[in-house]
């Protein structure tokens, strides 16, 4: 009964609503109400501020929150480990990928899905920011993002891959032919480039810098296809990882020239909530892991195209 009292109080929580929680629950108002205050008379304590509609939770609700949301994430892992067979698990991994590492994530779902055929793999588009929240919140199970710039708080770190930096422009442009081009070059044409709060832009901020450089572009997007779309218009290059054509395929219009002047790499890998025990979904994904090598996917599984031969990937 606690189990369920808890799950309609965090749904509450979320939703700010009672009429949508009772709706998400299956229960009826009276009943989600009456669940709740029952939890109240358990813990002794009162959970929600009390008015015609939904004012928010007390100090204790806000503690109760978390420590529900901890309990109902450690319940479903019990009865996820109870059920499991020699197939593999059942039920949704749940990730969450910052965009400049979505070219990465079809490489991790290829070694979750064969070894738990029956699972399913839900992937959100999240910021770095987003990431930690999630795994804090339980929301997500595990994170592809950036290790060494800004690195995330109380997660444990699985290294897989080094994102660099090419500059991108349709083949007609000035550049085409060059096999390597300076930031300082780079950041004086027209660029299209993700906005300030995607974690690669202030990657690209900072290398930028460290050169005495300034990135103003003209157009800023939070997608990766914007940009692209932008990139082969002809009025825009970019500056994006390595890895972008593995997404964006076909590159009889478009060249991909190293920077240099400085040349850095990022590491990107999962993350996991650092704690005990791991939920099943977790270590299925940590040991389906283990001797990944995405640099190689990446070099065996670029499709072909005009791009210089300095184009190989940094290890």
């Amino acid at each position: 009964m606690l189990i369920r009292h808890l799950s309609f109080f965090v749904t509450l929580a979320e939703e700010k609503h009672f009429a949508r929680a009772a709706d998400l629950c299956n229960v009826t108002q009276p009943t989600l109400s009456a669940a709740i205050r029952k939890l109240e008379d358990d813990l002794k304590t009162t959970l929600i501020v009390r008015g015609n509609r939904y004012m928010g939770l007390t100090p204790d609700g806000e503690r109760v929150l978390e420590w529900g949301r901890q309990i109902l994430f450690d319940y479903d892992s019990l009865q996820k480990d109870l059920s499991g067979s020699q197939k593999g698990l059942a039920g949704t991994l749940r990730l969450g990928v910052v965009p400049a590492a979505m070219p990465a994530v079809s490489f991790l779902s290829e070694r979750f899905s064969e070894d738990h055929p029956d699972a399913t793999i839900e992937i959100r588009s999240m910021t770095s920011r987003a990431i930690q929240h999630g795994l804090d919140t339980f929301e997500i199970d595990g994170g592809l993002t950036y290790l060494d710039n800004e690195p995330l708080e109380n997660v444990r770190r699985i290294p897989l891959y080094h994102e660099r930096y090419v500059f991108i422009c349709r083949s007609d442009h000035p550049f085409a032919d060059r096999r390597s081009i300076t930031w300082a070059q780079a950041v004086s044409e027209t660029l299209c480039l993700l906005s300030e709060d995607m974690q690669n832009r202030r990657i690209l901020n900072d290398i930028a810098a460290s050169a005495g450089l300034t990135m103003k572009p003209p157009v800023v997007s939070n997608s990766f296809l914007a940009v692209c779309a932008h990139i082969r218009n002809g009025l825009w290059c970019s500056i994006v990882p390595h890895t972008f054509f593995y997404v964006f395929g076909d590159r009889s219009d478009l060249v991909a020239i190293d920077l240099t002047d400085p040349h850095q790499t990022h590491a990107v890998g999962l993350v996991i909530s650092d704690r005990m025990p791991q939920s099943p979904m977790t270590k299925a994904l940590i040991r389906c892991l283990h001797g990944a090598d995405f640099d190689r996917d990446f070099q065996d599984r670029m499709p072909a195209g005009p791009v210089p031969s300095t184009l190989s990937i940094a290890r």
